[in-house]
């Protein structure tokens, strides 16, 4: 087995959203909100702009949401449920727990990349830094994605006859989401190195642990 995980194809229909006719105004602001999140950053972005770009009038931007930062969060939040319902039907699926990792990664270093996600979830963590309100809106976004890994990494480890003493599993889905954060962070500011090294190495444990179970069986 070569070094690199073999990734699955990701899906479409993850993308930032587009432009699309006779829109509700509420819902072409979020759209707009994305698309201008990975294009320029929210520091680049104002009401006014966030209202051209939607093809709306100014005043809908407050009337909607009452100030800028609640567009941005929404905004994140409605892209996060997209995602989470996704990686919660992959891990229902009958895939053995192998192949839903490697099509995870694959989400990781391709789909999620290219829709904008990682920036979105980026900016804002950048933007919550020095506001309290808006650090307890970014954790619950958190706290979707660890659910979903607590889950399924628990279900994994059982499969697998993994000691909880020796891989609790809060302290794996925390090492997980932490080294998943510098894949994102390093490959937004072009450092690639280690990245395919590290799940390689990943992928060879798990094929392991996989090697391991099917020997359990005979």
């Amino acid at each position: 087995m070569d070094d690199c995980p073999r990734h699955h194809e990701a899906r479409e229909g993850d993308e930032v959203a587009q432009p699309a006719e006779r829109v509700d105004p509420r819902e072409g602001l979020l759209d707009a909100a994305e698309r201008l999140l990975v294009e320029v950053g929210y520091a680049g972005i104002s009401a006014r702009r966030l209202a051209r770009e939607a093809g709306v009038n100014l005043g809908l931007v407050h009337y909607h949401f009452g100030s800028m930062e609640n567009v941005f969060l929404e905004a994140l939040e409605r892209f996060t449920g997209r995602l989470v319902e996704r990686h919660r039907a992959l891990y229902a699926s009958d895939l053995p727990f192998i192949e839903k990792w490697r099509t995870a990664m694959a989400y990781l270093l391709g789909a999620d990349l290219s829709s904008g996600y990682e920036k979105v979830w980026l900016e804002l963590q950048a933007m919550a830094w020095n506001k309290p309100d808006l650090k307890k809106r970014l954790a619950r976004v958190s706290a979707q994605w660890r659910a979903v890994l607590t889950k399924a990494f628990g279900e994994a480890m059982q499969e697998y006859g993994l000691d909880p003493d020796l891989f609790p599993v809060d302290a794996v889905v925390s090492l997980v989401m932490t080294f998943n954060l510098g894949v994102m962070l390093e490959r937004h500011t072009g450092v690639l190195a280690g990245h395919r090294e590290l799940l390689g190495w990943i992928d060879r444990w798990l094929e392991g642990l996989e090697q391991g179970k099917r020997g359990k069986r005979r």
